[in-house]
C-alpha cells in the first residue's frame, strides 16, 4: 500500500507543484493520476520513488516512511516506465532488459534468459532481443521499456505517460497490454496521463489533480463520470461524460439483426434501390465496408472496390459495452453498427435507437432497486 499524508511540494520560487496530498494507493490495484499540464500528477508520482523529496508530510510504502529507505535501493524494487521508454541506445534489447537484475546482484546469463521471458509476456517477438532500440518502433520500444520495468518482478510499477507518444492504434494496443498484463501479475501500478479516456479505461480508480496541485477527487472511473465532485472535474472529465459512461454498462441484451451482405468477388451483381446499403465481406467473413448505390455504379464503371466501399464505421466486438455499441451504430455510414465475433467476422446489426432504449431500461431497473433499497433501510 502508498500512502500520501499531507503532503506538499513547494519550490524555492514559490511555486506549489503539490498541495497538501492525502490519499491512499490499495496493493495490487491500477491508480491513475490525471490532469491538465502542471497539476502536479508527474511530481506526485516522482515522490514515490523518491526522484522528488516533499517538502513537507510523510509518504509511506508498506508502511514504512520512504525518506529513512536508501533511495537507490527503493528505487531498484519499483519498475519505472518513461514516455520516451528511456532505453540504452548503445545496449541491445534484451540487455535493456537486463539491466535491473544485474544491477541487483544476478549474474549476465541469468538476467538475459529471464530478460527473455519477460519479452515474451509483453507480446515482443523475441527475434528483437539482439536489435538495438533505434531499429525499432515507438511502439516496440515502449513495450521494451515496459519489459525493463518488470525484469525485477518489482511489486510497484510507476508510468508517467508512457503512451502519449505513439499513434492512436499503437497506444490502444499497448493500453490492451497493459490491462492484459495487469491480469495476470497483479501489480501496484500508477500511471500518469493527461487523457481521461485512457484513464477511464486503465484505471480501477483515477485520481484527477487540478491547477495548483490539488486532488479534486479520488474515486472509481464510473463515479467520475456520474458524478464529479468539483466543478474542474465536470469540466475536466467533459460534457460527454454521460456518453463515456456508457463504457461501464452491459450490452448482452444489445439485439443482433440480420445484414446484407455481399462477397467482394459478388459485389458488382448486387441490386440495391437508393437509400439501401450493402456490407461488402472478406471470403472469411469480415468487414471490408459498407456500398449504396453510388459506390456500386462506380465499381460497375471500373472504380477499384476499395475506393466504392464507405468506411464501415467502429466494430462492436464480442462482450462489448453499451458505448461500443452505440458507437458503432453511430459512426457507421448506413445507420446499421457491425457486431463481429472473435474472429472479426460479421455475426450481425446494431441499430442505434434500441441500444438507447436497453439504456433507459437499464436506469429504470437502477432506480427501483435504489428506491427498494432506501425502503428497507431499517
Amino acid at each position: 500500500m502508498i500512502s500520501f499524508e499531507g503532503v506538499t511540494k513547494r519550490y524555492p520560487d514559490g511555486t506549489t507543484a503539490v498541495d497538501s496530498l492525502d490519499l491512499v494507493i490499495e496493493d495490487r490495484s491500477f491508480t491513475v493520476f490525471v490532469g491538465p499540464s502542471g497539476c502536479g500528477k508527474t511530481t506526485s508520482m516522482r515522490m514515490i520513488n523518491r526522484m522528488i523529496d516533499p517538502t513537507s508530510g510523510t509518504i509511506t510504502v508498506d508502511g514504512r516512511d520512504i525518506s529513512a529507505v536508501d533511495a537507490v535501493k527503493l528505487r531498484l524494487g519499483i519498475g519505472y516506465v518513461i514516455q520516451s521508454a528511456g532505453l540504452l541506445p548503445h545496449r541491445t534489447v534484451v540487455d535493456n532488459v537486463a539491466t535491473v537484475p544485474v544491477l541487483m546482484g544476478r549474474s549476465r546469463k541469468d538476467a538475459r534468459r529471464e530478460a527473455m521471458d519477460v519479452l515474451e509476456r509483453v507480446g515482443l517477438d523475441l527475434s528483437m532481443a539482439t536489435r538495438y532500440p533505434a531499429q525499432l518502433s515507438g511502439g516496440q520500444q515502449q513495450r521494451v521499456g515496459v519489459a525493463r520495468a518488470l525484469a525485477a518482478d518489482p511489486p510497484i510499477l510507476l508510468m508517467d505517460e508512457p503512451f502519449s507518444a505513439v499513434d492512436p492504434v499503437v497506444r490502444e494496443d499497448l493500453q490492451n497490454e497493459m490491462l492484459r498484463l495487469q491480469a495476470d501479475l497483479k501489480k501496484t501500478i500508477v500511471f500518469v496521463t493527461h487523457d481521461i479516456d485512457e484513464a477511464i479505461k486503465l484505471g480501477d480508480r483515477i485520481a484527477v489533480f487540478g491547477t495548483g496541485g490539488r486532488l479534486q477527487q479520488y474515486d472509481t472511473p464510473e463515479l467520475v463520470l456520474s458524478s464529479p465532485a468539483t466543478d474542474f472535474v465536470a469540466s475536466f472529465v467533459g460534457r460527454d461524460r454521460g456518453y463515456r459512461g456508457l463504457s461501464f454498462r452491459d450490452a448482452d441484451k444489445v439485439d443482433l439483426h440480420p445484414i446484407t451482405t455481399s462477397s467482394s468477388e459478388d459485389a458488382s451483381s448486387v441490386r440495391l434501390d437508393a437509400g439501401q446499403w450493402v456490407l461488402i465481406v472478406t471470403g472469411d467473413g469480415r468487414p471490408r465496408g459498407w456500398m449504396d448505390v453510388t459506390g456500386l455504379e462506380a465499381l460497375r464503371a471500373g472504380q477499384d472496390l476499395d475506393r466504392c466501399t464507405s468506411a464501415g464505421g467502429s466494430l462492436f466486438p464480442p462482450s462489448g459495452d453499451l458505448r461500443q455499441a452505440l458507437d458503432a451504430a453511430i459512426s457507421s455510414p448506413s445507420g446499421v453498427g457491425v457486431a463481429v465475433d472473435a474472429d472479426g467476422a460479421v455475426v450481425g446489426g446494431i441499430d442505434a435507437t434500441e441500444v438507447v432504449a436497453l439504456l433507459a431500461e437499464q436506469r429504470q431497473s437502477e432506480d427501483r432497486e435504489r428506491g427498494r433499497r432506501y425502503f428497507e433501510k431499517p
